[in-house]
């Protein structure tokens, strides 16, 4: 029984004592918590905003160019299928996925060629056309012209024989002679008509097979035209790099499914990925505030433990409201200093804009600043002093002290639960303002 009480005794001293240690620790916490010291150092006044990583310059990857055809042989069907062409919209039937990092001539894409396969069709079975149609104008030609040959040789022959008979009937009586004379005479006259007409005959012919060989040549550069360009369907890499879709203007991504227009035919691009901009946004009441040339400072979430300088290289001129915001924000952006391959486009980033730094500055937590009705600015000191402070410029968590206050003061975060009791100081201050 003695022994229980011992042990009963011994366990409540070490409960009492625990609790003794906890209290004492959660006063001093609490203490540490009401309490701010005055600083003294470099103080940087600031615009700080999330924002995101963006290329400063890129490689568009572009679908091919509309193709077009003005050739003459229409009429021989060798250009219908280049005047058939028009402006239209490709569709993206296959893509890899963005921010995939591919070498010069790797695959990206590939269109949707259906419509120009059958322009394609039709402009192949009009060369064939066009091959039999001069094949058959060449023989056709050189059947007629031997023809027209053979009729002249005969003519040729007929007008000998006028000429022997007239050399025969110069012993008959005039009539006779007369009359061999007007047949010799009409033998001559029909060799030449026959000469002409083969001459004509034969620079027609020509001029045909000229026709049909340069509709056939039209016809042969409209299908290689076409080849050609059905090929750039096949969209390959212009160079080393990682892929990222193209935006719209709507904010949407060009992706498998998608049009590309006739006139923007930019199916994705490749980042150079050597010199990459924070794109951030400013709210219209710090906004003349930011400058360029100003430094930054640039934290990236998926990289938390690189951390990274900048440049200011230019701020819109004019704002713009964001989704969910109400405000005017104006764009800003940010050069990164240096190269970074780990860097990549759409990464979110942290951007603190340096606007001034104070080199020598006391500086005290922006919520241990106290204003009263008469705008006097105080603080309360750890010692019970209501002390009248004037105070400088001011950033997301600090403010200058310019007098009032030394380095290693202690003053409370938040009005104390009597400040009555609290002794005011520093009235001289307050000439001074």
């Amino acid at each position: 029984m003695k022994r229980t009480l011992i042990t009963t005794a011994i366990v409540a001293a070490a409960i009492t004592l625990a609790m003794f240690i906890i209290n004492k620790i959660a006063s001093g916490n609490d203490k540490e918590k009401i309490f701010a010291e005055a600083k003294r150092g470099i103080f940087e006044i600031a615009v700080a905003n999330a924002g995101e990583l963006v290329a400063e310059r890129s490689i568009d990857i572009k679908g091919p160019e509309i193709f077009s055809s003005q050739g003459s042989g229409g009429g021989q069907g060798g250009s219908g299928g280049g005047n058939r062409m028009h402006a239209m919209d490709f569709e993206i039937q296959d893509i890899v996925t963005e921010g995939t990092m591919v070498k010069k001539g790797d695959y990206i894409a590939q269109l949707d060629r259906t419509e120009y396969d059958n322009n394609l069709k039709s402009a192949r079975e009009s060369l064939t056309t066009l091959r039999a149609n001069l094949e058959m104008k060449i023989l056709d030609t050189a059947v007629t012209l031997t023809d027209l040959r053979d009729d002249i040789k005969n003519q040729i022959f007929v007008v000998e024989e006028a000429r022997i008979t007239l050399a025969q009937s110069k012993y008959e009586p005039p009539a006779t002679i007369r009359q061999a004379e007007i047949n010799l005479n009409k033998a001559e006259r029909g060799l030449e008509q026959l000469r002409k007409n083969y001459e004509l005959r034969k620079a027609q012919s020509l001029a045909d097979i000229k026709k049909t060989r340069q509709a056939l040549v039209d016809g042969i550069e409209l299908v290689e035209s076409l080849e050609n360009f059905l090929a750039q369907f096949t969209i390959r890499a212009p160079a080393e790099g990682i892929v990222i879709y193209k935006e719209d203007w709507n904010g949407s991504k060009r992706k498998s499914g998608s049009s590309v227009n006739a006139f923007d035919r930019t199916v994705a691009t490749l980042p150079d990925l050597t010199s990459m901009l924070s794109q951030t946004y400013v709210s219209e009441i710090e906004v003349n505030r930011v400058k360029a040339g100003q430094k930054v400072v640039i934290n990236v979430d998926a990289l938390p433990t690189n951390s990274y300088t900048g440049t200011v290289t230019s701020i819109a001129n004019i704002g713009e409201v964001l989704p969910n915001s109400d405000a005017k924000m104006f764009e800003v952006l940010i050069r990164i200093d240096g190269t970074d391959m780990k860097l990549r486009p759409a990464m979110t980033t942290w951007n603190k804009i340096i606007i001034n730094t104070i080199t020598d500055a006391v500086y005290v937590p922006t919520e241990c600043i106290n204003t009263g009705t008469d705008s006097v600015t105080y603080v309360f000191t750890r010692k019970g002093n209501k002390q009248v402070v004037v105070v400088g410029e001011m950033n997301d968590k600090n403010i200058v002290v310019k007098d009032g206050l030394k380095p290693g003061d202690m003053i409370y975060t938040a009005q104390p639960e009597e400040p009555w009791k609290f002794k005011l100081t520093g009235e001289e201050l307050l000439s001074g303002n």
